[in-house]
Protein backbone atom coordinates (compact mmCIF):
# COMPACT_ATOMS: atom_id res chain seq x y z
CA UNK A 1 0.00 0.00 0.00
CA UNK A 2 0.81 3.36 -1.17
CA UNK A 3 0.56 6.61 1.31
CA UNK A 4 -0.67 9.36 0.09
CA UNK A 5 -1.72 12.73 1.18
CA UNK A 6 -1.84 16.65 0.37
CA UNK A 7 0.93 17.28 3.68
CA UNK A 8 4.04 15.41 4.76
CA UNK A 9 2.50 14.14 7.66
CA UNK A 10 1.34 11.14 8.61
CA UNK A 11 -1.83 10.35 11.05
CA UNK A 12 -2.21 7.40 13.36
CA UNK A 13 -4.62 6.75 15.90
CA UNK A 14 -4.03 3.59 18.48
CA UNK A 15 -6.62 2.33 20.21
CA UNK A 16 -6.51 -0.91 22.94
CA UNK A 17 -7.89 -3.04 25.20
CA UNK A 18 -11.51 -2.63 24.39
CA UNK A 19 -12.79 -5.61 26.22
CA UNK A 20 -15.69 -6.75 24.56
CA UNK A 21 -17.56 -8.86 26.61
CA UNK A 22 -16.09 -7.07 30.32
CA UNK A 23 -18.61 -6.19 32.64
CA UNK A 24 -16.62 -2.69 32.55
CA UNK A 25 -17.31 -2.35 29.11
CA UNK A 26 -18.96 0.86 27.82
CA UNK A 27 -20.10 1.21 24.32
CA UNK A 28 -20.75 4.92 24.27
CA UNK A 29 -17.23 5.25 24.78
CA UNK A 30 -15.81 3.01 22.30
CA UNK A 31 -18.43 4.52 19.84
CA UNK A 32 -17.70 7.95 20.68
CA UNK A 33 -14.09 6.88 20.06
CA UNK A 34 -15.14 5.46 16.75
CA UNK A 35 -16.93 8.88 15.80
CA UNK A 36 -13.79 10.68 16.36
CA UNK A 37 -11.35 8.71 14.74
CA UNK A 38 -13.31 8.68 11.85
CA UNK A 39 -13.55 12.98 11.92
CA UNK A 40 -9.64 12.85 12.09
CA UNK A 41 -9.74 10.65 8.95
CA UNK A 42 -6.20 8.78 10.06
CA UNK A 43 -3.77 7.79 7.30
CA UNK A 44 -3.32 4.34 9.89
CA UNK A 45 -5.53 2.99 12.52
CA UNK A 46 -3.21 0.87 14.99
CA UNK A 47 -5.40 -1.42 17.73
CA UNK A 48 -2.87 -3.00 20.37
CA UNK A 49 -4.81 -5.80 21.98
CA UNK A 50 -7.49 -7.19 24.40
CA UNK A 51 -10.18 -7.27 21.79
CA UNK A 52 -11.95 -9.03 23.80
CA UNK A 53 -12.40 -10.59 27.61
CA UNK A 54 -12.18 -14.10 27.20
CA UNK A 55 -11.00 -15.34 23.32
CA UNK A 56 -15.34 -16.30 22.86
CA UNK A 57 -16.42 -16.43 19.68
CA UNK A 58 -19.27 -14.33 19.89
CA UNK A 59 -16.88 -11.79 21.58
CA UNK A 60 -14.81 -11.40 18.21
CA UNK A 61 -18.29 -11.34 16.74
CA UNK A 62 -19.25 -8.37 17.98
CA UNK A 63 -15.92 -6.24 18.44
CA UNK A 64 -15.85 -7.08 14.24
CA UNK A 65 -18.66 -4.75 13.80
CA UNK A 66 -17.20 -2.10 15.49
CA UNK A 67 -13.98 -2.30 14.34
CA UNK A 68 -15.61 -2.40 10.49
CA UNK A 69 -17.12 1.10 11.59
CA UNK A 70 -13.35 2.51 11.67
CA UNK A 71 -13.48 3.74 7.82
CA UNK A 72 -9.53 4.10 7.66
CA UNK A 73 -8.57 1.69 5.09
CA UNK A 74 -4.98 0.43 7.08
CA UNK A 75 -5.27 -1.00 10.01
CA UNK A 76 -2.84 -3.37 12.03
CA UNK A 77 -4.73 -5.31 14.61
CA UNK A 78 -3.00 -7.71 17.26
CA UNK A 79 -4.01 -9.81 19.28
CA UNK A 80 -3.60 -9.75 23.36
CA UNK A 81 -3.27 -11.95 26.47
CA UNK A 82 -7.18 -11.74 26.43
CA UNK A 83 -7.96 -12.53 23.02
CA UNK A 84 -5.62 -16.09 23.32
CA UNK A 85 -7.64 -17.09 26.21
CA UNK A 86 -9.81 -20.34 25.73
CA UNK A 87 -7.79 -20.84 21.73
CA UNK A 88 -9.21 -17.49 20.82
CA UNK A 89 -6.03 -16.80 18.79
CA UNK A 90 -7.96 -19.20 15.84
CA UNK A 91 -11.22 -16.92 16.46
CA UNK A 92 -8.63 -13.99 15.73
CA UNK A 93 -6.92 -15.51 12.81
CA UNK A 94 -10.63 -16.15 11.37
CA UNK A 95 -11.73 -12.49 11.83
CA UNK A 96 -8.39 -10.45 11.86
CA UNK A 97 -5.89 -12.40 9.44
CA UNK A 98 -2.26 -13.67 10.92
CA UNK A 99 -1.00 -12.30 14.45
CA UNK A 100 2.17 -11.00 12.63
CA UNK A 101 1.99 -8.60 10.19
CA UNK A 102 3.61 -5.84 8.22
CA UNK A 103 2.47 -2.84 6.49
CA UNK A 104 4.70 -0.57 4.51
CA UNK A 105 3.40 2.49 3.74
CA UNK A 106 5.04 5.45 2.07
CA UNK A 107 7.44 7.01 4.68
CA UNK A 108 5.77 3.88 7.15
CA UNK A 109 7.03 1.00 8.41
CA UNK A 110 4.82 -0.72 10.96
CA UNK A 111 5.38 -4.77 12.03
CA UNK A 112 2.76 -6.16 14.39
CA UNK A 113 3.60 -9.02 16.54
CA UNK A 114 1.55 -11.05 18.54
CA UNK A 115 3.19 -11.35 22.16
CA UNK A 116 0.43 -13.22 23.96
CA UNK A 117 0.81 -17.20 25.16
CA UNK A 118 -2.73 -19.20 25.44
CA UNK A 119 -4.47 -18.38 28.56
CA UNK A 120 -1.32 -16.63 30.51
CA UNK A 121 -1.49 -13.41 31.20
CA UNK A 122 2.62 -11.99 30.26
CA UNK A 123 3.77 -12.34 27.06
CA UNK A 124 6.31 -13.51 25.08
CA UNK A 125 7.52 -12.77 21.29
CA UNK A 126 9.86 -15.88 21.11
CA UNK A 127 13.30 -16.05 19.47
CA UNK A 128 11.71 -18.08 16.31
CA UNK A 129 10.27 -14.50 15.47
CA UNK A 130 13.11 -12.19 15.83
CA UNK A 131 14.76 -12.68 12.39
CA UNK A 132 11.35 -12.05 10.58
CA UNK A 133 11.10 -9.22 12.92
CA UNK A 134 14.38 -7.65 11.77
CA UNK A 135 13.59 -9.09 7.78
CA UNK A 136 10.64 -6.82 7.59
CA UNK A 137 11.90 -3.71 9.25
CA UNK A 138 15.01 -4.23 6.84
CA UNK A 139 12.78 -4.23 3.78
CA UNK A 140 11.16 -1.18 4.46
CA UNK A 141 11.56 2.45 4.75
CA UNK A 142 10.81 5.99 6.96
CA UNK A 143 9.76 6.06 10.23
CA UNK A 144 9.87 2.41 11.28
CA UNK A 145 7.09 1.10 14.32
CA UNK A 146 6.38 -1.93 16.35
CA UNK A 147 3.03 -2.64 17.73
CA UNK A 148 2.32 -5.07 20.65
CA UNK A 149 -0.12 -5.46 23.42
CA UNK A 150 2.40 -5.60 26.00
CA UNK A 151 4.66 -3.73 27.11
CA UNK A 152 8.59 -3.90 26.82
CA UNK A 153 9.35 -1.96 29.67
CA UNK A 154 8.00 -0.87 32.82
CA UNK A 155 4.65 1.50 33.50
CA UNK A 156 4.67 4.15 36.42
CA UNK A 157 1.40 3.18 38.11
CA UNK A 158 1.04 -0.29 36.90
CA UNK A 159 1.47 -2.31 40.78
CA UNK A 160 4.44 -4.20 39.54
CA UNK A 161 7.39 -2.20 38.31
CA UNK A 162 9.00 -4.95 35.85
CA UNK A 163 8.53 -6.04 32.54
CA UNK A 164 5.91 -8.27 31.02
CA UNK A 165 7.53 -9.63 28.03
CA UNK A 166 9.62 -12.73 29.09
CA UNK A 167 12.35 -11.73 26.66
CA UNK A 168 12.04 -7.92 26.40
CA UNK A 169 15.61 -7.91 26.84
CA UNK A 170 16.29 -9.66 23.54
CA UNK A 171 13.34 -7.82 21.63
CA UNK A 172 14.49 -4.76 23.03
CA UNK A 173 18.10 -5.45 21.16
CA UNK A 174 16.38 -6.24 17.51
CA UNK A 175 14.50 -3.24 17.64
CA UNK A 176 17.37 -1.24 18.46
CA UNK A 177 19.12 -2.58 15.53
CA UNK A 178 16.59 -2.07 13.08
CA UNK A 179 16.58 1.21 13.87
CA UNK A 180 12.84 1.46 15.62
CA UNK A 181 11.21 4.71 15.98
CA UNK A 182 8.20 3.81 17.83
CA UNK A 183 6.94 1.51 20.38
CA UNK A 184 3.01 0.82 20.21
CA UNK A 185 1.37 -0.94 23.06
CA UNK A 186 -1.12 -1.33 25.77
CA UNK A 187 -2.17 -4.36 28.18
CA UNK A 188 -1.78 -2.09 31.81
CA UNK A 189 -4.68 0.05 30.97
CA UNK A 190 -2.09 3.02 31.71
CA UNK A 191 -1.29 5.89 29.14
CA UNK A 192 2.37 6.70 29.26
CA UNK A 193 5.16 7.24 26.82
CA UNK A 194 8.99 6.78 27.28
CA UNK A 195 11.87 7.74 25.53
CA UNK A 196 14.71 5.03 25.38
CA UNK A 197 18.04 5.06 23.45
CA UNK A 198 15.97 6.37 19.52
CA UNK A 199 13.31 4.91 20.37
CA UNK A 200 9.63 6.21 21.84
CA UNK A 201 7.32 4.29 23.71
CA UNK A 202 3.84 4.93 23.41
CA UNK A 203 1.49 3.20 25.90
CA UNK A 204 -2.23 3.19 25.38
CA UNK A 205 -4.78 3.38 28.69
CA UNK A 206 -8.15 1.27 28.06
CA UNK A 207 -10.62 2.99 24.94
CA UNK A 208 -13.69 1.68 26.21
CA UNK A 209 -13.70 0.05 29.87
CA UNK A 210 -13.89 1.70 33.32
CA UNK A 211 -11.55 -0.68 34.57
CA UNK A 212 -9.22 1.67 35.46
CA UNK A 213 -6.21 2.50 37.32
CA UNK A 214 -5.98 5.76 39.91
CA UNK A 215 -7.23 8.53 38.30
CA UNK A 216 -6.97 7.35 34.38
CA UNK A 217 -9.71 8.28 32.37
CA UNK A 218 -10.59 6.06 29.26
CA UNK A 219 -8.03 7.20 26.38
CA UNK A 220 -6.64 6.48 23.37
CA UNK A 221 -3.73 8.02 21.42
CA UNK A 222 -3.35 10.12 18.67
CA UNK A 223 -0.40 10.61 16.73
CA UNK A 224 1.38 12.73 13.83
CA UNK A 225 4.19 12.21 12.52
CA UNK A 226 5.78 15.32 10.24
CA UNK A 227 9.98 15.80 9.11
CA UNK A 228 10.22 17.83 12.03
CA UNK A 229 8.67 15.44 14.71
CA UNK A 230 6.53 13.30 16.28
CA UNK A 231 3.43 14.41 18.58
CA UNK A 232 1.80 11.99 20.86
CA UNK A 233 -1.28 13.22 22.03
CA UNK A 234 -3.97 11.77 24.32
CA UNK A 235 -7.67 11.92 23.88
CA UNK A 236 -10.41 11.27 25.97
CA UNK A 237 -13.33 10.15 24.00
CA UNK A 238 -16.06 12.71 24.63
CA UNK A 239 -13.47 15.34 25.08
Amino acid sequence: MNYESNDKSIIIAQISDIHIGSVHFVPDLLNRAIVEINELKPDLVVVTGDLTTDGYRKEYTFVLKYLEQIKCKNKIIVPGNHDSRNVGYLHFEEFFGERNKVLYLNGLTIVGADSSEPDLDNGQIGRENYNWIEERFAEGNGIKIFALHHHLIPVPGTGRERNIVNDAGDVLERLIDSKVNIVLCGHKHVPYTWRFENMLFVNAGTVSTTRLRGNTRPCYNIITISEESIKIIRRYPFG
